[in-house]
């Protein structure tokens, strides 16, 4: 830890909590926490705030998905009185990186203006719950946000179709016939009687709600490029739906429709939004070193106390949660093995892609949605790849350069790394991949250039899904591999409910109005 530099110690020395990691959950619980009265220590190993929600430059996110760094000699952790010293370990939770520079000289120019997303793609529904957590808590006034101009789907015949998400694009939509317009808009009217409805007659069976989707949805006769749009571009499938033994996770009736309800009530809620999806805008990154090396353990019971700082201070606290990064391998004298990370379940695998492009992929639109539905890529694809491009001005780039997040659930790291390049090879001829390191960066791309997209940068590699863990020492769950937060968050309210049972997340605040959809700053 000798380059670490000088720190005055923490006053006071003694909390309620102290949170190692400043990613979504843990941000959450911090906030929370403190919000309930409880005083909070929050704290980072890292230069920088996010930790596996990190938004980064190119050299930074390569740093951080390389080797961890080794733990401090166990001498310099040894505890003392009644405590023993329990050796803390980071471990990677990801593998399989592969990162290609194509034009190193332009990047380095432009090195400051990434902000790569290390989780992405993310984006969020304008009504799902991680939105009314923001406008509940206040931190709408902190927030700005950006619409998501347009949702994509890969049909079977290889092209890129627009998701008909409301009645207007509905009737506009000229690759559907008049019969399908008509068979899709009463579908979606049945869907929003179900919800509105007061009558039995109104709602939909209960028998057909315990139903797979894919299946109620063959029911209503709706044409199969329909059905994939809803399956997978709406309801946003993960597994190939039609195929039972391949499927890991079938989507029932009921999720089925909840899921279109959210997309549906996404729409227009709103006034800047022009469709479901937004996205934030980012600003500052802020600087924090202070590593955890070990735990402080009582000698008798085994039960924890605190925890050592690389600076060599003490912290105490009552509880204790950590990112899933740490691990405590070893056992202390005659405590029993204690080992934070054996025990959480590693669900699945997600194989994440990030490109730099010269160029957006459509003239027309600078920020959009893309999924490939299973096996629109290639016969053995099991798991739909979402695709997020964003422009410059959302903050993540140079203004007239564009970033491609991709995303694939998978098994094996072969199975997402194969995945991820189809959908690559897709959207960008392999005949593109790089420019000339003669070629001035002025020139890459104008604002108002049109040319055919350049790669100038990749990163593809596989990420963990890790679940959450509560006991003494409690553990968060890494980023999965959905589009949006609901997840982390319904994970993270249950932690925080888990640890501190008799006290509300965020309670409602007179001074803020949940329901005041305005608040929320969406530029056009």
């Amino acid at each position: 830890m000798a380059d670490l530099p000088p720190y005055p110690p923490i006053e006071p020395s003694s909390f309620d909590l102290v949170i190692v990691g400043t990613g979504l959950p843990e941000s959450m619980l911090a906030a929370a926490a403190s919000a309930a009265g409880k005083s909070v220590l929050h704290l980072d190993p890292n230069p920088f705030y996010g930790s596996h929600f990190a938004s980064l430059s190119p050299d930074d996110l390569a740093g951080f998905l390389g080797p961890r760094p080794p733990s401090p000699d166990p001498a310099a952790v040894s505890g003392g009185g009644d405590l023993a010293a329990a050796r803390i370990d980071l471990r990677s939770l990801y593998s399989d990186v592969e990162i290609s520079s194509f034009a190193p000289e332009t990047l380095e120019q432009h090195s400051r203006k990434f902000n790569l997303d290390l989780a992405g793609p993310r984006v969020l529904f304008c009504a799902d719950k991680a939105i009314d957590a923001i406008l509940r808590s206040g931190a709408n006034q902190y927030v700005e946000f950006k619409s998501i101009d347009a949702s994509l789907f890969y049909d079977k015949g290889g092209n890129l179709v627009n998701v008909p998400d409301s009645r207007a694009a509905i009737f506009k939509d000229k690759s559907l016939s008049l019969v399908e317009k008509n068979v899709l808009m009463r579908f979606f009217k049945l869907v929003q009687q179900h919800f509105s409805g007061d009558g039995e007659g109104d709602r939909i069976a209960e028998e057909d709600l315990a139903s797979p989707f894919v299946e109620f949805l063959a029911k209503m006769r709706l044409p199969e490029k329909i059905k994939s749009v809803i399956l997978y571009a709406i309801a946003m499938a993960d597994y190939d739906q039609e195929d039972k033994e391949a499927c890991k996770v079938v989507i029932s009736t009921k999720e089925g429709i909840e899921r279109l309800a959210l997309y549906h009530s996404s729409v227009g809620r709103f006034a800047n939004a022009v469709g479901a999806l937004i996205y934030p805008i980012y600003g500052c990154i802020y600087v924090l070193r202070m590593p955890v090396i070990a735990l402080h353990m009582d000698k008798e019971s085994g039960q924890y106390r605190g925890v050592k700082l690389g600076s060599g201070q003490d912290i105490f606290s009552h509880k204790l949660v950590l990112d899933p990064s740490f691990t405590v391998p070893s056992s202390i004298g005659s405590l029993p093995q204690m080992s934070l990370m054996e025990n959480i379940q590693v669900k699945a695998k997600v194989a994440r892609g990030i490109c730099i492009l010269t160029s957006s992929l459509r003239p027309d639109v600078s920020n959009f949605l893309i999924v490939y539905p299973p096996k629109s890529l290639y016969p053995e694809q099991v798991s739909s790849v979402r695709v997020v491009q964003i422009g410059g001005n959302l903050a993540v780039c140079p203004s007239g350069m564009f970033v491609l997040y991709l995303s694939a659930l998978c098994d094996e790291a072969s199975q997402g790394k194969k995945t991820l390049h189809q959908a690559i090879n897709a959207l960008i001829s392999p005949d593109d991949s790089g420019i000339s390191e003669s070629t001035p960066a002025s020139t890459v791309q104008t604002e108002n250039a049109r040319a055919d997209p350049l790669l100038l940068w990749r990163a593809l590699y596989i990420q963990e899904l890790t679940a959450g863990q509560v006991e003494t020492v409690s553990s968060t769950p890494m980023p999965d591999g959905s589009l949006g937060f609901n997840d982390a968050l319904d994970a993270t309210i249950k932690l925080f409910q888990t640890i501190y049972p008799h006290e509300p997340f965020f309670p409602e605040t007179p001074a803020e109005d949940p329901e005041d959809d305005g608040a929320l700053s969406v530029e056009t």
